[in-house]
């Protein structure tokens, strides 16, 4: 059986990876949040999802976190009228992409402090790591 630090770095690891992969996804959703279609009545850019699940390591019998799956948002599109668009259809309509930059905000945020514990985490096990290795020197 591994040891509780070697342990904690896996975990931390396994968070950071999958807090880049969210990162991933709502740099996406940012980037793309104005995207309309390039064609009469065609759909614009479609949020992008990502979820997590938990995962045992039935070595160590320890718990961490990988994705999941990545989807896509099957909320509807927001629609406004502006029939000189390319992408407007018979009435005049253009669908526009159903990202919400101020949530993509939020998530970026919680992304960022989840990231942010999994790394202080991380150094906290390697400093004891080498603290431990220093007293076995002396």
């Amino acid at each position: 059986m591994a040891d509780a630090l070697t342990i904690s770095m896996q975990v931390s690891s396994a968070g950071l990876e999958a807090q880049t992969q969210r990162m991933q996804i709502i740099t996406q959703n940012v980037a793309n949040a104005g995207v309309t279609g390039n064609a009469p009545g065609s759909d614009p850019y479609s949020r992008k999802t990502i979820s997590f699940s938990e995962v045992l390591d039935r070595r160590t019998g320890v718990s961490s976190v990988e994705v999941s799956d990545l989807g896509v948002d099957r909320t509807p599109f927001p629609v406004k009228h502006d029939p000189y668009h390319v992408a407007a259809d018979e009435n005049g309509m253009v669908k526009l992409s159903n990202v919400n930059t101020l949530m993509e905000m939020a998530d970026m945020r919680e992304t960022i402090r989840y990231y942010e514990a999994n790394l202080q985490t991380a150094k906290q096990a390697r400093e004891l790591i080498t603290m431990t290795l220093d007293m076995m020197r002396s």
